[in-house]
């Protein structure tokens, strides 16, 4: 249960956060006029690294959810490889992200 709740409101928040992103860089677009707030948001690494980690274990779980749905029985060894390989992924993105940001 706590997967398919993950899945679902880690999209939502994607949606969110990626869109801020997209607006943000809307305004950012003209070289005169540009809005500090829109500059702060845009570059803001919280976000960034909120991106990087709800896409790794969103995309995880999805093919998860694809694993069982093509008849892999052992959800509970699933649950953990998945979690593991997210959390590996996402740790590797955040140090090469803080590194040469």
């Amino acid at each position: 249960m706590f997967i398919w709740l993950f899945h679902r409101l880690s999209g939502l928040t994607l949606i969110v956060l990626i869109g801020i992103k997209i607006l943000t860089g809307f305004y950012l677009l003209p070289k005169d006029n540009r809005p500090d707030w829109a500059l702060s948001l845009h570059r803001h690494p919280v976000i960034d690294v909120l991106i990087v980690v709800l896409f790794t274990f969103h995309s995880i779980y999805g093919i998860r959810t694809v694993i069982i749905d093509l008849g892999f029985r052992k959800e509970k060894l699933l649950f953990w490889i998945s979690n593991i390989l997210a959390t590996i992924i996402s740790a590797v993105l955040i140090y090469f992200f803080v590194r040469f940001s």
